[in-house]
């Protein structure tokens, strides 16, 4: 057993809260060791203007404050998300706020945005090597908030040190948060951003799971109109699916992990019909298995990132992922991933939420 898979054993003896902030001590200090896929070249793809030798990358929330950067680039990831950080540092909600659902594959946050702030933030996203792409994920603090000044000062403190940009209006953990995601207000924090933020790097918007039929097709109009990179699909949900069967089942705050995949995939491809491919998306949601990161690609995404598997499983679940994949792309006969992304939309758009 690798010293990085032990240590992700022993840390699931801590509550999960515990477990994550001595994760990232771990890794900061260069304790998780160093990961030399040799991914297959089929899995190569380009993702804003970087080529990456595969496409699973880390979800934003593991690494708030853009402190291990280094250390979970060792691991094997192609890319990176840090955050989400706010203008201002706050402490998020009270503790306990992080539940595992481990018979259910699953966690449960209602973390807050808890962070650092965007200056120190910033500082390190310039000092650290960007080896792999990394984007920043923001966010508007729960007290004292402007969005339409907030978000625009946030890209602007990002912008020269991040590889893409992701405007977070979907995290259910913030009161009112969600609401930016009318058509109205989103496009009120886009107008604002490309007037006094511009230029910037590819700038995506993550989408909650929850949006129903219209507001998903108003919102994808939007972002053609505007010009975005593209958007992420999808964060967490509020939904709790019956078949849930841990304790933690009916903590407040949002379900990641497994219970979340074709909610979120069912998402994703209805996105890649509406916008075909004219935009960049990311697919995030319950991708803890080759078959699950494949599934993601064939409704759309361009690339996959993982959150609450690697939480649950430590790092051994990227190479796992990325190893499995070849012999799922075989019977396709492609020869590169470009022929996989958005080819079973239609048929997974009709996945039962």
């Amino acid at each position: 057993m690798r010293l990085a898979d032990a240590a992700a054993s022993w840390l699931r003896r801590f509550d999960p809260e515990t477990a994550h902030d001595l994760a990232i001590k771990g890794l900061r200090a260069g304790l998780a060791g160093r990961r030399d896929l040799r991914p297959d070249p089929r899995l190569a793809t380009e993702f804003c203007g970087r080529n990456l030798p595969h496409p699973i990358g880390l979800a934003a929330g593991f690494d708030k404050n853009a402190v291990a950067l280094s250390g979970l680039a060792r691991l094997g990831f192609s890319f990176l998300e840090a955050g989400t950080v706010t203008l201002r540092p706050q402490p998020g909600n009270p503790k306990p706020r992080l539940f595992r659902l481990a018979q259910d594959r699953a966690l449960i946050n209602r973390m807050g945005f808890n962070n650092q702030g965007i200056a120190g933030f910033a500082a390190r996203l310039a000092a650290v090597d960007h080896a792999v792409p990394i984007g920043a994920n923001l966010g508007i603090n729960k007290d004292g908030a402007d969005p339409l000044t907030d978000y625009p000062a946030l890209v602007r403190a990002v912008s020269r040190f991040a590889d893409y940009i992701v405007i977070n209006v979907s995290s259910p953990n913030t009161p009112g948060l969600r609401d930016l995601q009318a058509v109205e207000r989103l496009a009120g924090i886009l107008g604002a951003i490309a007037a006094g933020a511009a230029p910037h790097p590819p700038l995506f918007v993550k989408l909650a799971p929850d949006l129903d039929e219209a507001a998903l097709s108003d919102i994808v109009a939007l972002a053609l109109e505007r010009g975005l990179a593209g958007l992420v699909v999808s964060n967490t949900t509020l939904a709790r699916p019956a078949s849930l069967g841990g304790a933690a089942r009916g903590e407040a705050g949002g379900l990641s992990g497994a219970p979340l995949f074709a909610r979120s995939t069912r998402m994703l491809a209805r996105v890649r019909l509406l916008a075909g491919e004219r935009l960049t998306l990311i697919g995030v949601g319950g991708v803890g298995t080759a078959e699950q990161a494949f599934a993601k690609l064939r409704a759309g995404a361009s690339v996959v990132q993982i959150y609450s598997s690697f939480v649950l499983d430590g790092p051994e679940v990227i190479a796992r992922i990325v190893d499995g994949l070849p012999r799922l792309v075989d019977p396709y006969g492609a020869v590169s991933l470009a022929e996989i992304i958005g080819r079973d939309a239609d048929r997974l758009a009709e996945l039962a939420p």
